[in-house]
């Protein structure tokens, strides 16, 4: 018999999906897929009965399911979304280990002798699911954690799969290998024709350590069903989360705001007592007509009580600056902390914050006069045309990715960029030798040489040197949003260079090089 611990696994099929549909108002039931850089993350079991698989390309997915609903796949929401399912069977089952959202593993001895049997505390497990609003879990009890993981998810047609003592390497062996080893050892033990967990596990152990290594030896051992992996129980983090409810509903913004503030104020000093400060939250509305409102807020300092008030306040506004009263009156307010650090990591230095914190509390200052839009920072985004690239972010969040901003934009203008971008269309005019104004035709070639350039009507000045076109095309697949323009650089009389641009209504003046 192997040395490994009885382990029971509470798998949620398709959390993912579930979690998002919950967060956007979707119903699961529906042919839904999570996507992820173009791709199918997962999918719900209807859109499965289409076709659609993890690893398709959208355009595939959409392809093969026309009905399908596609949700952004977001890592920080499967987390968030599963945290009250974990507290919830943590209330029946004390010493659970989160494998990955969805999936909890637990030592199968407590709970057995606990509810009179394995099968018994898989029922409990499953009754306190489904309390949970997890409809369709599975549970699978086994020796070790992969194991009984895998009787989970081969649980056919039954929500309880209990594998007897000792037969896990029987259990596993008609498995695929491909569920222990990379895509590149797969593929060799194909090659070799080991296909099943049964065939990898009647290898040699010395020869699987000599060819594949420590991880060899380690996926050996799981496919004969010596794991070796233990339980780790999580300790519970500490709960910051505060809720308040509203009986009668409050309609108007600045009553929601007063009534929550002792509130905010016990939120920050939970943390303040065991010295975190919170730089990100996240706040939760409930309105009495079913409505939910939910947003995560940076602070690029860390929050006090009227921060987090403010910004109840701005999510309650929707852009606007005025108390005024809402559309549906709110039944229940949450605030979760989503980003918490160390006050040692905040302190003031020997000499105080300096200028840069006397800037910080005024602009703050101003923000919650103004709205959470009427302070803003510059910051640069990605896209073709320069005047796409200024982006304008509400002081406090978060700035765009560096990633988009670098990414290849066929099209884009490369280093060094002008210092000057006209955010309104600036006509010029550019003529050749004869007065007629130079045109680019259907291959990117120009008319005539230029040879005089004027901008918004001024008088015409010799052009002493030029370059281009280069053609910028956006959107070729849709007819209605595509663009073609041809970029041109001059250099004037005066040795000034300009960035033009030429579309169907003529030149006009991007940028220019101060």
């Amino acid at each position: 018999m192997s040395g490994a611990v009885r382990t029971i696994v509470l798998w949620c099929p398709d959390w993912p999906v579930l979690a998002a549909c919950r967060e956007h108002g979707v119903d699961p039931a529906l042919p839904v897929a999570l996507t992820e850089k173009g791709l199918v993350h997962s999918c719900s079991a209807t859109a499965r009965r289409d076709g659609v698989a993890r690893g398709l390309r959208l355009r595939e997915a959409q392809y093969r399911s026309t009905a399908l609903t596609v949700l952004e796949y977001d890592a920080a929401l499967d987390h968030r979304a599963f945290e009250p399912v974990v507290r919830g069977i943590e209330a029946i089952v004390p010493g659970l280990q989160v494998l990955r959202p969805g999936t909890l593993a637990m030592r199968a001895r407590g709970p057995s002798r606990y509810y009179g049997g394995e099968d018994a505390a898989a029922r409990a497990l499953l009754d306190a699911a489904a309390g949970l609003g997890v409809a369709g879990a599975r549970v699978g009890v086994a020796d070790g954690p992969f194991a009984a993981e895998q009787a989970a998810r081969a649980g056919r047609g039954t929500s309880v799969h209990v594998v007897p003592a000792g037969g896990a390497a029987a259990f596993l062996a008609p498995l695929p290998v491909s569920l222990v080893t990379d895509a590149r050892t797969t593929t060799l033990l194909h090659r070799l024709g080991v296909r099943t967990l049964g065939e990898f596990a009647a290898l040699p152990d010395d020869d699987v350590r000599r060819r594949f290594g420590a991880a060899g030896a380690f996926a050996h051992d799981r496919a004969a069903g010596r794991e070796q992996s233990r339980v780790a129980p999580r300790t519970p983090p500490p709960d910051f989360e505060v809720e308040q409810h509203f009986e009668p509903p409050l309609e108007r913004i600045d009553q929601l705001a007063f009534a929550f503030r002792v509130r905010a104020e016990e939120f920050i000093e939970r943390m303040r007592a065991v010295r975190l400060v919170c730089t990100g939250i996240r706040i939760e509305l409930d309105d009495d007509r079913g409505g939910h409102s939910s947003r995560s807020w940076l602070h690029p300092h860390w929050f006090t009580p009227a921060d987090v008030v403010d910004r109840v306040r701005w999510q309650l506004q929707g852009g606007s600056t005025a108390d005024a009263g809402l559309e549906a009156a709110i039944v229940r307010l949450r605030i979760v902390p989503e980003r918490v650090d160390s006050t040692g990591n905040h302190e003031e230095g020997l000499w105080g914050g300096g200028p840069d914190e006397r800037v910080h509390h005024g602009l703050t200052r101003v923000q919650s006069m103004l709205g959470h839009e009427g302070v803003v920072t510059a910051a640069v985004g990605g896209g073709r045309m320069l005047v796409d690239r200024q982006v304008l972010v509400p002081w406090g969040d978060r700035a765009p990715e560096r990633g988009a901003a670098e990414a290849p934009w066929p099209g884009s203008l490369p280093a060094l960029a002008p210092a000057s971008v006209f955010r309104e269309r600036m006509s010029v005019a550019l003529a050749d030798e004869g007065g007629t104004p130079v045109a680019v035709d259907a291959r990117g070639a120009i008319s005539a040489a230029p040879v005089s350039f004027a901008v918004a009507g001024a008088r015409p000045s010799p052009v002493r040197a030029w370059a281009g076109p280069w053609p910028v095309v956006e959107r070729w697949w849709d007819a209605e949003r595509a663009r073609r323009v041809h970029r041109f650089q001059v250099v004037d009389h005066d040795g000034c260079a300009w960035l033009l641009v030429r579309d169907a209504d003529g030149w006009w003046a991007e940028a220019r090089y101060d």
